[in-house]
């Protein structure tokens, strides 16, 4: 017998045609419907099933569970919040705790992860370690991922969680270890990228980033990782719509807009740098790489008054602002073709001492949790 998701869905469908109203078999088509990707179709049998058994448990919670897989994690998490009023259950308070992240609502979602179902699920565990990670709670984060980790050792999600999380903290050695243990996880993959990238392994860190991306489309981290890479190769052309895509996923994060638009800058269309760079200033204000990156465009656009005024604002927000120096030497120069080695130079140039190039200083810029 073919047993494929799609295959059950159809047997049980064949199934529920001379038994249209039995709980148990549109219970069974709904589950086999988001296995095989149907999830309008279970939507339609969950609809029919509240018909059949109002007011059920589970009739509640599988139409919280179609609303999750269609992307309404609103509606999902009012399911699962009133399913909880009339029963405790590891698997609803899970459910409910990831339709409330998604839905944007961090501080109710880690409320809402008891410590019996962290214990439990290492679903919920990886879930507490990445909600504590963006809420920049790291020593939080590591605790309880290593705690998580002694009791599930193997979970490619978790791995992939505490992997990314070690790298926003520097921990390298820990990075790659969970990286490498979570397989083809594509958190994982760009997480190795970005580590290749900083040890300036180009070639295998494009193929990190090229496979996390196969897996998953939706995946900023790893479009960034790609960009700074063919960045670090001196592919500007290349590397811009890379970071665009990343950036755009990431929607609000200013470093990753920064990155996008210096790669823009360095492919010849300072406009479109401009843009970039006007976007992360949009996000906040405050942030030095913003104002010194626009002093960059401004003395491209032959606007030096606006520039040194830029610069003088970056340089009062934080003192180290690399585009704020770079702005600062391109003053000092009236030779267009000067400035453009200058810039060229600055990209190439290790600034720590060791082989931190601007390219891998923007991949630390573009970690989310750092800006």
């Amino acid at each position: 017998m073919n047993d494929t998701a799609p295959a059950r869905f159809q047997r049980l469908l064949g199934y529920l045609n001379a038994d249209p109203d039995n709980p148990a078999l549109l219970a069974d088509a709904i589950r086999a419907a988001l296995d095989a990707g149907e999830p309008d179709r279970a939507n339609a049998l969950a609809a029919h099933l509240r018909l059949v058994t109002p007011g059920s448990v589970e009739s509640g919670y599988l139409t919280g569970m179609v609303a999750m897989h269609r992307g309404d994690f609103a509606a999902a998490a009012g399911r699962f919040r009133d399913l909880l009023g009339v029963r405790e259950d590891a698997a609803t308070r899970f459910n409910l705790a990831w339709s409330l992240a998604m839905t944007g609502d961090k501080a109710a979602a880690l409320a809402t992860l008891t410590p019996s179902v962290v214990e439990a699920w290492p679903a919920a565990a990886m879930l507490r370690v990445q909600l504590l990670h963006e809420a920049q709670a790291f020593d939080d984060a590591m605790t309880a991922g290593k705690a998580a980790l002694a009791r599930f050792p193997d979970d490619r999600g978790l791995l992939a969680a505490m992997a990314t999380l070690a790298l926003d903290v520097d921990d390298a050695d820990l990075a790659r270890i969970c990286a490498s243990r979570a397989g083809d996880h594509p958190e994982a993959l760009a997480a190795l990228g970005i580590l290749d990238l900083h040890a300036g392994n180009l070639a295998a860190a494009h193929a990190a980033f090229d496979r996390s991306i196969a897996t998953r489309e939706v995946n900023p981290r790893a479009w960034i990782g790609r960009g700074l890479a063919e960045l670090a190769g001196h592919q500007p052309a290349q590397a811009a719509p890379h970071l665009d895509r990343g950036a755009q996923q990431f929607s609000d994060h200013i470093g990753s807009w920064i990155a996008a638009g210096w790669a823009w800058y360095l492919a010849g269309d300072a406009a479109a740098a401009r843009q970039r760079f006007e976007r992360a200033l949009a996000i906040d204000a405050n942030f030095a790489e913003s104002h010194g990156s626009l002093a960059v465009v401004d003395i491209a656009d032959g606007q030096r008054d606006a520039a040194r005024r830029r610069m003088t604002t970056a340089l009062r927000l934080d003192r180290a602002c690399f585009s704020a120096a770079l702005a600062g030497a391109l003053l000092a120069s009236d030779d267009p073709a000067a400035a453009a080695v200058i810039v060229e130079r600055a990209m190439a140039t290790p600034i720590d001492g060791g082989q931190m190039t601007i390219a891998s200083y923007f991949a630390r810029l573009t970690q989310p949790t750092l800006h």
